[in-house]
Parts: structure tokens; sequence; C-alpha cells
């Protein structure tokens, strides 16, 4: 893996906030804001409210836009967004997980704690020059966002729904030619 756990980590969370704007919308309510809380691991402030949900649904396309831009473009916007909040960096060791670095405050916003964490896992990113790791999902009817980890660079998909759509459209074209 190219990255620090904790990148990673984030990445993945920012990656599913915006492919939940995909068809089907996966985060329409308060309870599926709670599944995502849980499944990605946050910690720290969550007020389980629409208007939360609402603030973390709107963060969708600016974090598309980051996760998508060019290597300057992403740092200029990593630059903007973090001097928006409040960036007190630390490390911290909680749910069984080792040492890693928070960046505001357990008590601020989930919206802002996002954001935070995103920009500061996109800091990595840029470093390492490594924005081939982050793509459109290659099925042409998809827009959902693809995060590749994989040592050989080969993940092309954003979902295994659209990677079995693909590989059966493939066979059906081989069999019928």
């Amino acid at each position: 893996m190219p990255f620090a756990h904790d990148t990673a980590v984030e990445l993945r969370a920012a990656v599913a906030l915006v492919n939940s704007a995909e068809p089907p919308e996966t985060l329409a309510t308060v309870a599926d804001l709670d599944a995502f809380f849980r499944e990605h691991g946050y910690t720290g402030r969550h007020d389980r409210t629409a208007e939360e949900l609402a603030q973390v649904r709107a963060l969708r396309p600016r974090l598309r836009e980051l996760l998508l831009a060019d290597r300057d473009t992403a740092a200029r916007l990593v630059n903007e967004l973090l001097a928006g909040v409040p960036v007190r960096p630390r490390l911290v060791r909680h749910s069984g997980e080792d040492w890693h670095v928070h960046a505001t405050a357990d008590d601020a916003p989930l919206s802002t704690r996002i954001v935070v964490e995103t920009a500061m896992a996109m800091v990595d990113v840029v470093r390492e020059d490594e924005h081939s790791r982050l793509a459109v999902c290659a099925d042409p009817d998809c827009q959902g966002l693809v995060l590749d980890l994989s040592r050989n660079r080969s993940r092309r998909y954003c979902s295994t729904a659209c990677t079995n759509r693909n590989a059966q459209a493939a066979l059906r074209a081989r069999r019928a030619g």
C-alpha cells in the first residue's frame, strides 16, 4: 500500500462519501449517516440530526473535485480547505487503531472533521504524486470514483456491481464475436 494506514482509511471514506451521491443514493437518511460513521471508523462528535446529514451530503461535490483534481489544483484546494477550519494535528490511538493523526478537535462538527481528514489524506497523495490512484469508474454508465490501492494499479471499477456488469458484457461480446 502506498500510503500510511490512516491516509488509506480517509481516502476510502472520502470516495465512499462521494460515491454515495451516485444512483442509487446511499446517504439519504440519518440512519444511513450513522452506518457511514460506523463503517468508516469515525470517532468524536456525531449529532445524528437532519442538519448534520445535510452538511455531510453538501461536501460531496467539493470532495469529488478535490479527489479528481490534478496535482497542482489538489494542492491549492487542500490549502483552501485547511485555511477555512481550525487545524490542530495530534497523534491519537483508539478503538484498536495504532497511532494516527487527528487534525481537528473531536468535538468539531462531523462535516468539518471529514473535510480536514480528507484534506490531510490528500496532502499525502500530492506529496507522493499518486493521483493516478484516484479516477472515475471505467464503466461508461457510471460516474463513481475508484480508489486503487492495489500494488499493480489494476482497479478500474468503483464497485463489484460495475465490475460484474462489465465482465458479463465482455463475456457476451466474446461469445457473439
